[in-house]
């Protein structure tokens, strides 16, 4: 059996299973086939911040979300390999609908995407009729086209305090972000949609102010869409951590906070797969993560055998309908106009 192993192909080591595609290692040679197929199928291979290292490694561009669906707009690639979960590469799509934009996996979802859907938005705007949709990029194409103005976690105040003070505003669908933003611009008309991403909530205050106790010359980078941000926020508040060292921060502007770090250490509160990305960025500090466990399963299903398969087989192909994507592109381009795109997530 080891020796038929030894020259079975590539493609003929992909097996699939519940959890995802596996069977084929990260080797030079894996990369060296992705590189090889994505150049034949004029594509271009994108791959979020909470990817395995391996796959980010081998992209052509890495970043958040919107960042990426926004290369995918400008690329002169005719295909687009979208190395993340589902909303993501719709995201993509409804940014570049002549494009055809691919998944990996298809099975790759998202826990806070999936805590509102279309009918459940419909059924609360009919409650406050006369409130503006503020609606996190990590929604599917389906909420964003029931959406007034998108906002990523770095620009989601900006976005909440250009509208007028007097309109209601239904906020969605993460409820730490949303709670983020509600404190800063101590809006009361703010109702919010009690949506979390699994992971960023399991990121707890407990960890959070025993990693600060342990470690007081560190900075942190902790992401709004942890359970505790509010932690942080309270550990500068009140004098237990010096507030200059304490950095809410989108994934996008991690990598800008790593670049300008004084410390020697930075404890990071958000998917794990963010490391590899901070230590390419700054390598001389040591970035540890306050939750060591705190890694999606979904994004973690965009395996090296996944992106093997997509490239040999042209597979999972992500479709939005045109008018859905017209809707949505609307509430992108709406929060663009507002200035301060910032990082998606």
């Amino acid at each position: 059996m080891a020796a038929q192993g030894a020259t079975m192909t590539l493609a003929e080591r992909i097996s699939d299973g519940p959890s995802g595609f596996g069977g084929v290692e990260p080797t030079p040679e894996w990369a060296q086939e992705i590189k090889r197929l994505a150049r034949e199928r004029n594509a271009t291979i994108l791959a979020h911040n909470y990817q395995l290292p391996e796959i980010q490694d081998v992209a052509d561009h890495v970043g958040d979300s919107l960042a990426l669906s926004r290369i995918a707009a400008e690329a002169p690639e005719d295909t687009i390999i979208f190395c993340g979960v589902h909303f993501m590469a719709e995201t993509a799509k409804i940014l570049s609908p002549e494009k055809t934009v691919l998944i990996p996996d298809q099975r790759a979802g998202c826990s806070l995407a999936d805590s509102i859907t279309a009918a459940d938005l419909r059924a609360w705007k009919a409650e406050y009729p006369d409130a503006l949709v503020v609606s996190y990029v990590n929604t599917t194409a389906a909420v964003k086209a029931l959406t007034d103005i998108c906002c990523t976690s770095s620009n989601a105040v900006d976005v909440v305090a250009s509208i007028d003070p007097d309109r209601d505003v239904l906020f969605l669908p993460d409820q730490f972000l949303g709670a983020h933003v509600k404190r800063i611009t101590g809006r009361e008309n703010m109702h919010i949609w009690m949506g979390e991403c699994h992971v960023h909530a399991g990121i707890n205050g407990d960890e959070l102010n025993e990693q600060a106790r342990t470690h007081p010359d560190a900075e942190l980078f902790v992401h709004p869409e942890c359970g505790c941000a509010t932690s942080a926020l309270y550990l500068a508040g009140a004098g237990e951590f010096p507030s200059d060292r304490v950095h809410i921060l989108s994934t996008g502007g991690m990598i800008d906070a790593a670049k300008a770090a004084k410390s020697k250490q930075v404890l990071v509160a958000t998917e794990v797969g963010m490391l590899h990305q901070l230590r390419k960025a700054a390598p001389g500090i040591d970035f540890q993560a306050v939750n060591d466990r705190a890694s999606c399963q979904y994004m973690k299903m965009i395996t090296p055998a996944a992106l093997l398969r997509c490239l040999l087989e042209n597979r999972d192909e992500v479709h939005v309908d045109l008018e859905t994507a017209a809707l949505a592109r609307g509430s992108v381009q709406r929060m663009i106009e507002i200035g301060n795109p910032g990082g998606g997530e």
